[in-house]
C-alpha cells in the first residue's frame, strides 16, 4: 500500500516575477514526491496552458496540477498598462476571490479523491505573501497549516516590515522636492544604509491613506499570522537580515536561489526548462543565443526591465544613445508593451538604426537565464527586480541598477552598495551616465565589483550544493510540511468535520 503523501496548495500573486519562483518551488515539492494545486487566476490560467506543452508537462510531473479563481476584475478590463497593478491590489481583496478560493480549498477537502485517495485534503496552503489576508484568512478558517512565500529578498521584506515606523517617525511619504540623500537612520540593520530614494517606491505617495501603500502595510504584517515564511535567497547573502526576521517567524526557509536549486535537484533542468515552463508567461525569442555566441567573451551588456516595467520614449532615446555610444555590443529586450504612450518611437534617428545593426541585438523576450550564463555577457542593465538580481548573482554577471518598482529600490541598493556588485544609477536616466557606467563594468574598471561578484557567485553555488545551507533548508521544508499530516491539529475529526461546513 502506497505511503500518503502531503498535498501542498499553492497561491501565487498573478504576475510573472511571482508565479515563476512559486512554480519552481512547486517542481521541486512535486519532485520530492508531495502532490501540488497550483491556483492561478482564471486569465493567467488560460494564458499559461495555451504556453506550455501539457502533455508534456503532465509527464514530467503528474504529481502537480493547475486550478483557478477570478482576479476579481470584471471580463472587459484589458489587464494591462500602468494602471492594472494597482487595479489588482484593490480587485485581490474584493469578496469573489477569496469566496472562490475558500470554494475551492472545499472541494480539495470533500471532493471523491479524499479519504484516502492520491489528491487527499490539502496538508498546507503555500501563499504569495501579496495575497496573505486572502490565502490566512480562508485557510485558518478551514484550519490548514498555512505558509508564507515572500518573493522578493530579505532585505527588501525587512524594510516593509519597517514602513509601519518609517510612517510614525514622519519619515514617509514624501515627494520628490525632498532630500532624496537624506539617511534613513532608524531601520535595525540598515542605518548607515538607506536614502529616502532607496526606499520601495509606494512610499513616494503623497498621502498614508494612499491604497496602494495601505495594500502593502496590510498584506506584509498580515504574513506574520502564518506558520512559518519561505525566502527566496541564500544564507550568505543576507543572514543577519534573515536573523532579525525570526523575531517575526518561528521558522524561516532560505532555499534560493531556486532556480539554481532546481537544477541541482533535478539534474535535466534544462530540459525540463524547455520542454515544460519556467514560468514565463511570453514567448522567448531564443535566436539571440545565436547571435551571442558570434560575440567575445564578457563583451556584451544585456539589457532587460523585466515585466511590468514601463518607460517613456524620452527614456527610451537616452538608454539606445548611451548604449551605441559606449560601442561595447548589446543585447535588449524590449518587450511590445515597455513604452507608456506608445507601441514604438516614431522617427528613430537614423544613426541610432545604423549603429545597432553594427552592434546591437534587440527581442521581444528572451531566455534569461541562458543568456546571463553565457560566456559572451559582461555586464546586466537591469530593473533590479529580485528573481533578475539572483539570477545575475548566481551568473556572478555585474549589474547596472535602474530601479523602478515596489522592492527594486532597496535591491539595487543592496547590490551597488551592501553586496558591492553592480553600479546604482536609480532616478538617473542620461546618456552620459549610461555610456559611461557601460564602458567602466565591459572595461572591468570597478575591480571591487569584479572580485565580488565570483565571490558572491561562488557563495549562492555553495548555497545549492548537497549539504549546503538552501539544499538543506528544502529538505526541512519537506520534513515539516510531512509533520503537518500527522500533527494533532491536523488530525483532529473536530477540525475536519468544520471543514465541510
Amino acid at each position: 500500500m502506497d505511503v500518503p503523501q502531503p498535498h501542498a496548495v499553492i497561491l501565487p500573486f498573478p504576475a510573472q516575477g511571482h508565479i515563476k519562483p512559486m512554480l519552481m518551488l512547486a517542481k521541486l515539492l512535486s519532485h520530492a514526491n508531495f502532490y501540488i494545486t497550483f491556483v492561478n487566476t482564471l486569465d493567467i490560467h488560460n494564458h499559461f496552458l495555451e504556453l506550455i506543452n501539457q502533455t508534456t508537462f503532465n509527464n514530467l510531473f503528474p504529481r502537480l496540477r493547475f486550478m483557478a479563481i477570478p482576479d476579481g476584475l470584471p471580463p472587459e478590463h484589458p489587464r494591462s498598462g500602468p494602471q492594472f497593478i494597482r487595479d489588482l491590489f484593490i480587485s485581490i481583496l474584493s469578496a469573489a476571490p477569496k469566496h472562490k478560493f475558500r470554494d475551492l480549498l472545499l472541494s480539495l477537502i470533500n471532493g471523491p479523491e479524499t479519504g484516502g485517495g492520491q489528491w487527499s485534503t490539502p496538508t498546507c496552503v503555500i501563499a504569495d505573501g501579496l495575497i496573505s489576508i486572502l490565502a490566512i484568512d480562508v485557510a485558518e478558517e478551514l484550519h490548514i497549516p498555512v505558509i508564507a512565500f515572500r518573493t522578493v529578498s530579505a532585505s527588501s521584506y525587512w524594510v516593509y516590515l519597517n514602513i509601519p515606523k518609517l510612517i510614525e517617525e514622519g519619515l514617509i511619504p514624501f515627494q520628490g522636492d525632498d532630500d532624496m540623500d537624506g539617511l534613513i537612520t532608524c531601520i535595525p540593520g540598515f542605518q548607515s544604509l538607506l536614502r529616502r530614494r532607496d526606499l520601495p517606491s509606494f512610499c513616494r505617495f503623497e498621502s498614508i491613506e494612499n491604497p496602494v501603500l495601505q495594500f502593502f502595510i496590510n498584506q506584509t504584517l498580515a504574513m506574520t499570522r502564518a506558520s512559518a515564511l519561505i525566502l527566496n535567497t541564500f544564507d550568505g547573502l543576507e543572514s543577519p537580515i534573515i536573523s532579525k526576521l525570526l523575531s517575526f517567524f518561528p521558522k524561516i526557509y532560505t532555499i534560493g536561489p531556486l532556480h539554481a536549486l532546481l537544477e541541482s535537484r533535478i539534474k535535466d533542468h534544462l530540459l525540463l526548462s524547455h520542454s515544460s515552463s519556467n514560468g514565463s508567461l511570453r514567448e522567448q525569442d531564443r535566436t539571440c543565443l545565436a547571435w551571442l555566441d558570434s560575440q567575445p567573451s564578457k563583451s556584451v551588456v544585456y539589457i532587460n526591465f523585466g515585466s511590468l516595467v514601463m518607460i517613456t520614449p524620452d527614456q527610451l532615446m537616452e538608454f539606445w544613445y548611451g548604449l551605441v555610444n559606449s560601442e561595447k555590443p548589446f543585447l535588449w529586450v524590449i518587450r511590445e508593451d515597455l513604452l507608456l504612450g506608445e507601441d514604438m518611437v516614431n522617427e528613430t534617428p537614423q544613426e541610432l538604426t545604423m549603429r545597432t545593426r553594427e552592434r546591437g541585438c534587440i527581442v521581444g523576450w528572451a531566455p534569461q537565464e541562458e543568456i546571463l550564463a553565457h560566456r559572451a555577457v559582461g555586464g546586466f542593465l537591469t530593473h533590479s527586480g529580485w528573481n533578475s538580481t539572483l539570477e545575475s548573482i548566481w551568473a556572478g554577471v555585474p549589474m547596472i541598477c535602474w530601479p523602478q518598482l515596489a522592492d527594486q529600490q532597496v535591491n539595487s541598493r543592496c547590490v551597488s552598495e551592501l553586496w558591492k556588485l553592480g553600479i546604482d544609477i536609480k532616478d538617473t536616466c542620461d546618456r552620459s551616465t549610461v555610456e559611461k557606467v557601460v564602458r567602466d563594468l565591459i572595461e572591468g574598471k570597478r575591480e571591487e565589483i569584479m572580485k565580488s561578484s565570483d565571490d558572491i557567485a561562488r557563495m549562492a553555488r555553495d548555497s545549492v550544493r548537497e549539504g549546503g545551507s538552501s539544499y538543506c533548508n528544502l529538505e526541512k521544508l519537506v520534513d515539516d510540511i510531512r509533520s503537518f499530516m500527522s500533527s494533532s491539529q491536523y488530525a483532529s475529526s473536530e477540525c475536519n468535520e468544520g471543514r465541510k461546513l
